[in-house]
């Protein structure tokens, strides 16, 4: 049974001592657009703007998974994973990505929520979001404790604030403080029922705490709320994996590496493990060489290559 990746994707392998790197990216059809870069697997997150040409920038970045989240006016937010790293560095540690978006890519709901304003975010007083966004600014710096302290008081202010409730919950998730994290999706659902990320995210840390009929639920809603997101197909394959019903889960999977190939919780792995059980070698095989494509930097890069000779020779001998 293939475990190169724990169910908790959050959990990644520690990323060794190398250079920062500036990521420099431009979206074609160029437009103005707010763009924020998440940390994938560990607590970090800053913002920055397209110019005219679609040109954005984030300086100093470490190696590792990141998701980018795209919002033009209009037509929605797009999402997607990038990996920055040796492999995909250029001179001068350098990661240029051009990223073509279509408008399938984009989630339309988001312009309705941007554009409403609830009776209860205008109740959030001017201290807590400043609060807010003083924790934003730490995160952006990595100072974890400092973010987690401003959230803290943040939501002591402004209890109603949902989107401070779900960043403590993910710093939570990325930490490894499920059951934590699981307490601040909820709260964060109890202020904004509609809150998609929280609703997703807690489909995810219900995986890790196996509790998978209720994940099933959550994930399912989510996949109703936004089928194209690649995070939510994935958590409901990997929760109908654990429940061990592989039809849905293979099909789900499926779906999230043809949203977001690179995506951070490495639904390849899990869908290889899905083909080697049905002894369906050769596509095992393309689906570890789909992700290495992707994750050169892979620390087990060399296990998963020497694994895909094993099931080409195997398919060659049957």
């Amino acid at each position: 049974m293939l475990r190169f990746l724990p169910l908790c994707f959050v959990a990644a392998a520690a990323i060794a001592k190398e250079p920062v790197y500036d990521f420099i990216g431009r979206i074609e059809p160029p437009a103005r657009a707010s763009i924020t870069i998440f940390g994938a697997v560990t607590p970090f997150s800053e913002a920055a703007v397209c110019d005219g040409s679609g040109r954005f920038r984030f300086r100093k970045l470490l190696p590792g998974a990141y998701t980018l989240a795209i919002y033009v006016s209009g037509r929605g937010e797009a999402r997607m994973t990038v990996d920055v790293g040796p492999s995909s560095a250029g001179s001068k540690h350098r990661v240029v990505v051009t990223l073509n978006l279509k408008d399938s890519d984009f989630t339309t709901a988001d312009i309705t929520k941007q554009n409403a304003v609830t009776t209860r975010e205008l109740s959030i007083p001017a201290r807590a979001r400043q609060e807010y966004e003083d924790s934003r600014k730490d995160l952006a710096r990595r100072d974890v404790e400092s973010a987690i302290s401003h959230l803290n008081k943040c939501v002591a202010l402004a209890p109603q604030f949902a989107a401070a409730w779900n960043t403590l919950g993910t710093i939570a998730y990325q930490t490894q403080k499920f059951e934590r994290a699981a307490q601040y999706f909820r709260r964060a659902l109890t202020e904004d029922p509609h809150s998609y990320e929280a609703l997703v995210n807690l489909g995810g840390v219900l995986i890790n705490l196996r509790n998978l009929d209720d994940a099933r639920t959550y994930n399912e809603r989510a996949i109703s709320m936004r089928p194209n997101d690649a995070l939510a197909n994935s958590q409901l394959g990997m929760t109908y994996f654990e429940l061990d019903n592989l039809e849905p889960a293979e099909k789900y999977l499926t779906r999230a590496v043809e949203i977001d190939p690179a995506h951070f919780s490495h639904p390849q792995l899990m869908l290889a493990e899905i083909h080697i059980r049905k002894k369906q070698f050769e596509q095992a095989a393309a689906d570890l060489q789909n992700f290495l494509s992707h994750h050169p930097d892979w620390p087990q890069g060399a296990e998963l290559r020497a694994t895909i000779l094993k099931l080409r020779q195997t398919t060659g001998a049957r």
